[in-house]
């Protein structure tokens, strides 16, 4: 008999995070920030969040856009509210 188990399937949150296709991220003269464009409308990015999903290109796991942004920026223990970020993202359909 065969004990082994199958390996857990990948959850979502161990998938690099990336854009959806719908959305693209830009620089916005007018706006003097960072947008999240979609067919529908704008999203106005503040710093915080534009850098994140800059490096949201599904190469980087979370932790290692994690601790580039903590080296980036100098900064220490942000791991939770950059992760809490993600999550709202997912949640808005922002990230696959």
């Amino acid at each position: 008999m065969n004990t082994d188990s199958p390996a857990p399937a990948a959850s979502a949150h161990d998938t690099p995070p990336r854009l959806k296709p719908l959305f693209r991220l830009q620089w916005e003269n007018v706006q003097n920030a960072y947008v999240l464009l979609y067919p529908e409308g704008m999203v106005k990015l503040n710093q915080s969040a534009a850098e994140i999903l800059k490096r949201c290109d599904g190469t980087r796991s979370l932790d290692a856009v994690i601790a580039e942004l903590e080296t980036t920026f100098e900064a220490i223990g942000i791991g939770d509210e950059v992760r809490a970020f993600v999550a709202q993202a997912r949640l808005r359909g922002w990230l696959e």
